[in-house]
């Protein structure tokens, strides 16, 4: 049988270690402060801003929840994020994704103070990742390297494939992974014997977004697998569920694996507090 990393446990730990951090930073006078912006009312965002508000009060830091009109205009956004940036009470911006049509999530994304982007998305910081030096690090690659470092010492030399090219997950994962040394490929949909290339794999990061994409034979003997995937799925009886990219039940022979939910997903929310705070520190000088 392969093991289960328990996401949930690591990021009850993470959250811990933040919350001990906020509780140094307070007693120099430093409260440590998130601001959070929603536009719109998709339900999704909702919930997800819910959640990560509920970890900053668990966590002792501080939230700001700016609510916008789905109708609000880009202007008037990039106003609400230059008052933020300006403001030295606030140390960390999050602006909720998707974003209305007619808003440049891009365009909004590039207006946050690099050193207050906590989600790691901003160029500079994504220049900073490339290059290895100091930076923010997008939270979900973030949590991904410190899930993988539980079951592994040393990545040099490890053939590892990441499945999926996109800017939140793919790319920046796969640039910490050559931080350590690791064989990369990246992989996307338009890669050919797709399943060939993940059996070569030490290590596979599946981060598509297509339920059960990484299937049993993909998988060599003793491969550690990561899967990012969450996707919500209705069977026969109407009744739904949320399910990775990878068919976990045909992994017993991968060294170990994370499940969804309860993997990637918890380690996310951990790290975005744990920028918060390591934002909330580098400001304090």
């Amino acid at each position: 049988m392969s093991m289960m990393i328990d996401g949930r446990a690591m990021a009850r730990a993470l959250s811990d270690r933040t919350a001990a951090s906020v509780e140094r930073l307070r007693t120099s006078g430093v409260d440590p402060a998130l601001a959070v912006i929603l536009v719109g009312d998709n339900p999704a965002s909702d919930i997800y801003v819910r959640r990560k508000i509920g970890e900053c009060r668990k966590a002792g830091i501080r939230s700001i929840e700016h609510r916008l009109a789905a109708d609000c205009d880009e202007v008037a956004l990039c106003d609400l994020i230059d008052a933020l940036n300006a403001d030295p009470a606030v140390h960390g911006i999050l602006v909720q994704l998707p974003l209305p049509a007619g808003i440049d999530a891009t365009r909004v994304l590039d207006r946050i103070d690099p050193a207050k982007d906590v989600d790691g998305f901003h160029p500079v910081n994504v220049g900073r990742l490339s290059t290895g030096t100091r930076g923010l690090v997008p939270c979900t690659p973030l949590g991904i390297m410190m899930l993988l470092d539980s079951v592994i010492d040393d990545y040099r030399g490890l053939n590892v494939v990441v499945i999926g090219k996109s800017n939140i997950v793919g790319k920046p994962v796969a640039m910490l992974l050559l931080e350590r040394e690791a064989t990369v490929t990246v992989t996307h949909i338009e890669t050919r014997n797709l399943p060939d290339i993940a059996r070569a794999a030490d290590v596979i990061v599946a981060a598509a977004g297509a339920p059960h994409l990484v299937r049993g034979y993909w998988v060599k003997p003793g491969a550690v697998v990561i899967d990012v995937g969450i996707t919500r799925v209705i069977d026969h009886d109407g009744t739904s569920r949320i399910v990775g990219d990878c068919a976990t039940h045909e992994l017993d022979h991968a060294r170990a694996v994370t499940p969804v939910p309860g993997g990637v997903g918890p380690m996310t929310i951990a790290c975005l507090l744990s920028n918060t705070v390591m934002a909330a520190d580098r400001m304090a000088g």
